[in-house]
């Protein structure tokens, strides 16, 4: 597995309660490979763009959206929290 830069981490920690243990380490992949892919957001973009297109367990980072249990509106709402603390002053109204 790839070594994620600390850098990194803030954004992608906050997704970790939606995987499992064995599925979190393709998961930080994917989710970092999605932030760094230019164009479509797709499961090969993101190995791409990670140095990770002939990865002989290719086939497990599409298992990670298609058959690991993870809930998608948990993950928006992460992604919203994560994106509203960033962006919007602590004072500022939410419209």
């Amino acid at each position: 597995m790839l070594t994620i830069p600390q850098e990194m981490m803030p954004v992608i920690l906050p997704f970790v309660a939606l995987f499992s243990e064995t599925v979190w380490d393709y998961a930080q992949i994917l989710l970092l490979g999605a932030v760094l892919a230019p164009g479509k957001r797709t499961v090969s973009a993101a190995l791409t763009v990670m140095g990770l297109k002939d990865d002989p367990q290719y086939q497990n980072y599409h298992r990670v959206l298609n058959r690991a249990q993870w809930c998608g509106l948990t993950a928006s709402r992460i992604l919203l929290g994560l994106l509203v603390a960033t962006f919007v002053p602590a004072d500022a109204p939410i419209v």
